[in-house]
């Protein structure tokens, strides 16, 4: 799996470089193939998603380095959809406006209906976290958990994508302050989850960005899922969720020897429009 990354992000939303940048350097490492998915668009402003006026400027600049970097390195068009009932747009529905060729889906903002209703648990700042926990569930992580995970599985049920993102990563500013990953209502949360991933048929995402930002001391998701995710037959990729062309393949063989102790042995690739099966090395 290492020489491939399905999950990055460019000056197009919250990445730091333009698109060729990534290419370059996917090159220069001796990558295979790069895959750009930059947030969809969302119906307020805000930092770090794509400007709806700029999607099909966007498809465009991803076909054509497909086109001048063909025979180099397979490159894919793709978006991280976000997920906030009753305000983003449906994934399908995206998908084919800007004719991509796979489709991530991920929860950052809980909450429905209005940007004030939004609790921004990603991001740098654990304050914002912290703030939006007191705000919008009176300090209770249990709560916000919940409220998490019943928008997880919402969008698993309601959206058609292809590969979750970084689905547990409301742990990540969590650092055992609010709860442990060992307590039994937080676990039920995840085991829920995974048997809907599994029910959809959905490729999980080993992202590795919470470790190489010095943010989260695990992977998403945790090693403990991985292991429950083996037993259950759960398909995965290796992402790094570059916002940066040199963290294209940061962490990489740590994720493949988290995939490895688990019992994993393969992982999935995108090539010829569909997905296929690949030994981990």
């Amino acid at each position: 799996m290492t020489g491939i990354n399905y999950h990055t992000h460019t000056l197009y939303s919250d990445g730091r470089q333009q698109a060729i940048a990534y290419v370059e350097e996917a090159l220069r490492q001796g990558m295979t193939a790069i895959g750009f998915s930059d947030h969809s668009p969302l119906p307020f402003d805000n930092p770090f998603s794509l400007k709806r006026e700029h999607l099909l400027q966007y498809r465009d600049e991803i076909r054509n380095l497909q086109q001048q970097f063909d025979g180099r390195i397979r490159i894919h068009l793709a978006l991280e959809m976000d997920y906030v009932p009753q305000m983003t747009q449906r994934f399908d529905e995206l998908k084919s406006e800007a004719d991509l060729d796979y489709v991530i889906g991920s929860v950052h903002l809980v909450g429905s209906a209005h940007q004030d209703n939004l609790w921004f648990t990603d991001g740098p700042d654990a304050a914002v976290y912290d703030q939006g926990l007191n705000d919008f569930y009176s300090g209770d992580i249990r709560k916000g958990v919940k409220a998490f995970y019943d928008q997880t599985n919402e969008m698993i049920v309601n959206e058609t994508f292809d590969v979750i993102g970084h689905f547990d990563k409301i742990k990540m500013h969590n650092q055992n302050r609010y709860f442990s990953e060992k307590a039994k209502w937080y676990q039920n949360h995840i085991f829920e989850t995974l048997h809907l991933i599994k029910e959809k048929g959905l490729i999980t995402e080993i992202n590795t960005r919470g470790i190489y930002k010095k943010r989260c001391d695990s992977l998403y998701p945790s090693g403990w899922i991985l292991g429950e995710m083996k037993k259950m037959k759960i398909p995965v990729i290796i992402s790094s969720d570059a916002h940066q062309p040199e963290e294209l393949q940061a962490e990489f063989p740590r994720a493949a020897e988290a995939l490895m102790a688990a019992g994993y042995r393969s992982s999935m690739v995108f090539a010829d429009g569909n997905w296929h099966e690949t030994p981990i090395v």
